[in-house]
């Protein structure tokens, strides 16, 4: 990656992948509040998970490591969880439960959230009682400790600290989950492309139970989509049966994560490309377009803003579409999704009278039509479809809104209760998978849907 980076003296994230992973000319500003980074077309991004996400493609370079939809949704939600205003002791619980049968926090394969939220995390568990380390019924924070430790020491990351850096973990007490120790290199990944990696996963403090923890391990990597099935060995007692006994048996459905109540995770936001639009036949104030939803085929989306926008600029453009609302006809033609625009939020005890304007969210720039979008904290599996009865958008709506900075966010202050900040207090915005903020032109504080 071309450009330079002009780097916050309180960045501490970007100050340790900078003096690990030196790609790209770098200079301290000590009067900067935040650290930006000039692009080679001389754009700017700013952010510290942002630019990480940036400088990922450096670290991880995609010839030896490919992420998955899901495995890239994850690594935004950690980057979000463990960020400024955000990391509480709930997160903190959180991620050492999500971590407790795993190597990093994708399972197995080592990703930028692992070095942002090892540099987040580190100084605060060099605080911890040794009750809130390993004590408690639970056994305290060990897992988190124990991957702490990974990142740190791991080749497979390479952070470049001096050992008096290191946050000082005892292994024997919080014990090592290893697997993929070795840097990635071309014959590895060759056969691992053919499904013939067969690599053998342990717990350092299972006690003897290696089987037991090669099988927890290898049900998260399936899981995730990271590995195939372990071909590990058998006693040599009836072992073959045994195995193929397992073999046989139907592997339960993994538990579906349910939000506790209405949240913004339930809306499936896509990028959506409009191909075409044109007016409704049947009615003055609807247009009637065919969009790109990243299915295999387009959708026929009735929208009514035939009255605020031009048709031509309608035409082979991006947006952000609602494509889990359940389809309804809409004069007589089936509408398969909504089209997001933003208008001026009405007053108390003011009249819509749909005068407008009315403006189009737009995606960031170098958007893919199906790409996932969600706000900043709020990552998880949509519903397929929404259940009208339930009026879980109508309780999610009214937290939608355009920042100052013509960003579009969602407020969970501003839907009455409805929905529970699980994001972390305060606004968050409305990104993309590749870390782009969705926008408005003109409109602040306005109505979004």
């Amino acid at each position: 990656m071309s450009g330079s980076l002009d780097l916050a003296p309180t960045d501490a994230v970007l100050t340790l992948i900078t003096k690990s992973f030196t790609t790209i000319p770098t200079t301290t500003n000590p009067s900067a509040s935040q650290s930006t980074l000039r692009l080679s077309d001389d754009s700017t991004v700013t952010g510290t998970n942002t630019i990480a996400t940036h400088l990922s493609s450096t670290i991880f370079p995609a010839d030896q490591y490919e992420y998955s939809a899901l495995e890239l949704a994850l690594i935004d939600q950690w980057l979000s969880l463990t960020g400024h205003g955000s990391l509480n002791d709930d997160i903190v619980n959180q991620l050492n439960v999500h971590l407790k049968d795993k190597t990093s926090i994708l399972g197995t394969k080592p990703s930028i959230a692992d070095i942002v939220a090892y540099v987040r995390l580190k100084d605060l568990a060099k605080n911890w009682s040794s009750e809130e380390r390993t004590g408690g019924p639970d056994g305290g924070k060990r897992y988190i400790l124990r991957w702490l430790d990974w990142v740190q020491n791991s080749p497979v990351i390479g952070l470049k600290l001096e050992e008096t850096e290191k946050l000082v973990v005892d292994v024997d007490e919080v014990g090592t989950v290893v697997r993929g120790e070795e840097p990635v290199d071309e014959k590895r990944a060759a056969k691992k492309a053919k499904g013939k990696d067969k690599e053998v996963t342990g717990d350092a403090a299972g006690k003897g139970a290696i089987e037991k923890a090669k099988g927890a391990v290898q049900a998260v990597a399936e899981k995730i989509g990271v590995v195939g099935k372990d071909e590990g060995s058998t006693s040599a007692a009836g072992g073959k049966k045994e195995k193929q006994k397992k073999e046989k048996q139907a592997r339960p459905p993994a538990k579906k994560e349910e939000p506790a109540g209405p949240s913004p995770i339930n809306i499936d936001l896509r990028v959506g490309f409009i191909e075409k639009c044109v007016p409704h036949p049947d009615a003055d104030s609807l247009y009637v377009s065919t969009i790109h939803c990243g299915d295999s085929e387009p959708r026929t989306v009735c929208s009514g803003l035939r009255k605020h926008i031009p048709l031509e600029e309608m035409q082979e453009r991006y947006v952000v579409v609602v494509a889990n609302l359940k389809p309804v006809k809409m004069r007589g033609i089936m509408s398969q999704a909504m089209v997001l625009a933003a208008s001026p939020a009405l007053k108390e005890g003011e009249n819509d009278d749909h005068k407008g304007p009315i403006e189009l969210v737009a995606p960031p720039t170098g958007s893919k039509a199906g790409e996932k979008v969600f706000f900043e904290g709020y990552v998880g599996t949509p519903e397929a479809v929404l259940n009208p009865k339930k009026k879980i958008w109508e309780a999610i709506q009214p937290g939608f809104t355009t920042t100052e900075g013509l960003e579009v966010a969602f407020d969970a202050a501003a839907t009455a209760g409805a929905v529970a900040p699980v994001g972390g207090e305060g606004v968050k915005k409305l990104v993309t998978e590749t870390g782009g903020v969705c926008t408005v032109k003109t409109l602040v504080g306005a109505a979004v849907k």
